[in-house]
Formats: structure tokens, sequence, C-alpha cells
């Protein structure tokens, strides 16, 4: 299908240093300019961040700091691009929550006031998710064979737990690792692993204020345990000390623990931060 396009349409992605918009740069940026005639011009573009490329965004996306190291900054590259982007719209995959946020944030840090304001913000991860249902209705229809309004009553927690756990055999019938016809679309049928794989994020409190991060040596390697796997710590995920490591900053900064309690933050991070700190005073 062809694009009725008005102007140009910029698809594009970011590879980035992590997901902070204020302290993060891009590292990659690669982009497909569609033109209104069904003209395709392509550009896949490395940037130098200026900084180290943590070990985890490496292999992530394995750039390295090597294949940046004599890119051109995004500095030198943002009147170029600009001028490119002029007059066009933008597409993209979640670009509307990160990829024009932080492109807009490199251009501002490089003295270019790019008016996304003018533009179209097109998101197919939000057409997606809007377009197919992820509700439980959706799902007993989808794993069930039927839908919702004929089995049960609607917002009833009985009926809804019912249907979920209808919900949950269908997947593990449909994804059983016996029959699937893709290796990598198998769920096998054990807890610890559905548990794992349902995780959204890797947080030590239910409200995301403190999450896992893995741990890096001087030189920026991975560290990791005796069996090989990443050691992590607990980092804040918000706030001044955000990306710090938890016992550092109650080490650096002991009140910080103490404004937190007093705070209006749920009693589950206040317990998970006690318990860091009574870890790390037994440890001493």
């Amino acid at each position: 299908m062809k694009l009725n396009l008005k102007k140009p349409l910029i698809v594009f992605d970011l590879e980035t240093t992590g997901l902070d918009l204020v302290k993060d740069k891009i590292i990659q940026i690669s982009y497909i300019k569609v033109h209104p005639d069904g003209k395709e011009e392509r550009e896949n573009i490395f940037v130098n961040p200026e900084r180290p490329i943590p070990a985890e965004v490496v292999a992530l996306t394995g750039i390295t700091d090597e294949q940046v190291a004599t890119a051109p900054t995004f500095k030198e590259l943002s009147s170029s691009l600009s001028e490119k982007f002029k007059g066009c719209d933008f597409a993209g995959y979640n670009s509307n929550h990160f990829d024009v946020p932080m492109l807009a944030e490199e251009f501002l840090r490089a003295g270019v006031d790019f008016d996304f304001n003018k533009c179209r913000l097109i998101d197919a991860q939000t057409i997606y998710h809007k377009m197919e249902r992820r509700n439980l209705a959706a799902a007993y229809k989808f794993f069930c064979g039927r839908k919702m309004e004929e089995d049960f009553e609607a917002h009833r927690a009985d009926q809804d737990t019912e249907a979920t756990y209808r919900v949950l055999m269908g997947e593990l019938d449909k994804y059983n690792p016996e029959t699937a016809e893709e290796p990598d679309r198998a769920l096998p049928n054990d807890m610890d692993y559905l548990a794992e794989f349902s995780k959204l994020n890797d947080n030590v409190d239910f409200a995301g204020r403190i999450v896992w991060s893995p741990m890096t040596g001087k030189d920026g390697e991975a560290l990791t345990d005796e069996k090989g796997n990443p050691r992590k710590q607990e980092v804040f995920n918000f706030g001044k000390y955000k990306g710090w490591a938890v016992k550092d900053v109650l080490r650096r900064d002991p009140g910080y623990y103490s404004w937190m309690l007093a705070s209006d933050f749920t009693n589950d991070t206040k317990q998970v931060l006690t318990r860091i700190r009574l870890s790390e005073f037994n440890n001493k």
C-alpha cells in the first residue's frame, strides 16, 4: 500500500546511551524519508555521544565506543538533519513517548530549535495497541474462542477471575513447547518461568522507585557472579539520585533516607529502602 502523503514522512528510530531524556545521548539514528510521490531516501548514521556507552547498551545494540569514536557528534549533525527534516511529519514505534522527545532534546542541546509542534507525529505502537485491544475480553476471545459476555457478567471480580484462569490455561495450550510451530513462541508450563516472563520491568519495589541495574567494573565491563549471570544492584529510579546505587546514596547523603520515610512514598517503597539500609549496616 502506498502512503497517502501531503508532505514527506520521516520514519525513524534511535539507539541511545539510555532512557533518561536529560542525561542520555543518541548513538545511532536511522530514517527513511518517504516523499509524496513515493520516492524513498534512507540514511543510517552513527553518532558520537561524547561519553562511554554503558555495557548493557553495548550488549543490547552491539554498538561500541570504538564504532562511534570517529563519528560526528549530534551537534555537528544537527544543522543538516534539521534541514533534511524541515517540513516533514514523523513516524516511529513508541516514538511519541521516547524517540521524538529524545530527538527534540538533542536538537535543543545543539542550539537548534526544531519545532515538532508543526509536525504530525504518528506512533505505530499506539495504533497497534488501540486497534488490537489487550484487555481481558480480547484475551478471552483470542484464547478461548468465545465472547466474555456469552459466558460471564461484566465487571464482576469472581467472573473476571474465572475468565483469567481460562485465559491462562488457553495461553499454555496455545504455546505448549511440545506442539508449538515456532520455538521462540513457546511457553513452558512452569511458574518460575512464567513469573519471570511476566515482568514488565526490573523493579525492586512495586512502584518502581528503586530498580535493579547491572553492575559494571571500573573499565565499564559487565560484572558477573560465579555462575556467569549479570550482577545487579538496587538503584534509584527517580529524582536527583536517579541511576545512583541506593547504598551509595545512603552513605553519601544519610538524610535522604529520613526524607523518603517522611515523604509520600508507598509503604512498600519505604520497606524496601529500610531493608537495603539495614543490610548495608549489618555488612559494615
